[in-house]
């Protein structure tokens, strides 16, 4: 048996699918994976330039001291998560979850809506650091967010900044910001991701035979692998990066692949069983 009969196995014995996925679930997609500076820079020419890393730009205290930067480096990829298209992939996540006894839940650390976008119930994501598509007051003055669907941003990608008026808090007319979880960051508004929590927690107690099935998802930022090791289901872990797919039982299954190779590759076993 290899390893793809392996998973669709693991996955046949399954009555619901848990996905957890890091950046690498959007790669396929087009969206860059920042992998170190030189990485950064190549996505982000004009912070390269400053010689600003990911941490000082996805960090609040840039929009206090370059606001105009800050949400020209935001703005530009809520701009590139709005018009980006999900991979294939999505959809074969989406319809294996839909077969399911009890569906299929999304645990990611991704902030792009990826998910939602691909037709995934947002009652059936949670996004653990928040998202690009909600804006929350920079203070905060409250602890709510609310949807950016009515902030357009105007970006000079060449200069990485917003040229148009950022979004304002409605309720104190201080500054915006994403709603998203950011280093260093004591202002962050968790409103939504608690919520969000309390979903998945309901429905894993529904659960009685999950698999875990993990995408992306590196120990750098290790958010999606201590939840996946808290739930401690079988776990099929998709991941390029030989030493980030290694699996630690031998029951879980890893698949050095990108995400949409990889969930290709599972598809055909489970369509050949």
């Amino acid at each position: 048996m290899n390893d793809f009969d392996k998973a669709a196995n693991l996955i046949d014995q399954a009555d619901g699918l848990l996905i957890t996925a890091g950046a690498g679930m959007g790669v396929d997609s087009g969206l860059p994976d920042f992998r170190g500076p030189e990485g950064f820079w190549k996505a982000y020419p004009a912070l390269g330039r400053a010689k600003i890393q990911f941490e000082g730009i996805a960090n609040p205290e840039a929009f206090h001291i370059l606001p105009e930067v800050a949400w020209g480096f935001y703005g530009h990829r809520l701009n590139l998560y709005r018009n980006t298209v999900p991979h294939a992939g999505f959809d074969f996540l989406r319809d294996l979850g839909a077969s399911m006894p009890n569906g299929a839940f999304v645990f990611t650390s991704n902030v792009d809506g990826q998910f939602q976008k691909a037709g995934f119930s947002e009652l059936a994501v949670c996004e653990v650091h928040g998202s690009i598509h909600h804006l929350q007051c920079m203070e905060p003055c409250h602890g709510q967010s609310w949807p950016a669907d009515a902030f357009l941003p105007e970006v000079d990608a060449d200069a990485c900044v917003l040229l148009n008026e950022p979004p304002w808090c409605p309720r104190c007319s201080e500054m915006a910001r994403p709603n998203v979880l950011m280093f260093g960051d004591r202002a962050w508004v968790p409103a939504r991701q608690q919520k969000q929590l309390q979903r998945l927690q309901n429905w894993l107690d529904r659960c009685e035979r999950v698999v875990t099935l993990e995408i992306g998802a590196g120990t750098q930022i290790p958010t999606v692998r201590m939840f996946a090791d808290q739930v401690g289901a079988p776990l099929i872990r998709i991941n390029r990066d030989p030493a980030q797919a290694r699996v630690g039982r031998a029951r879980d299954v890893s698949l050095v692949l990108g995400a949409l190779e990889g969930l290709r590759g599972i598809a055909a076993a489970l369509n050949a069983a």
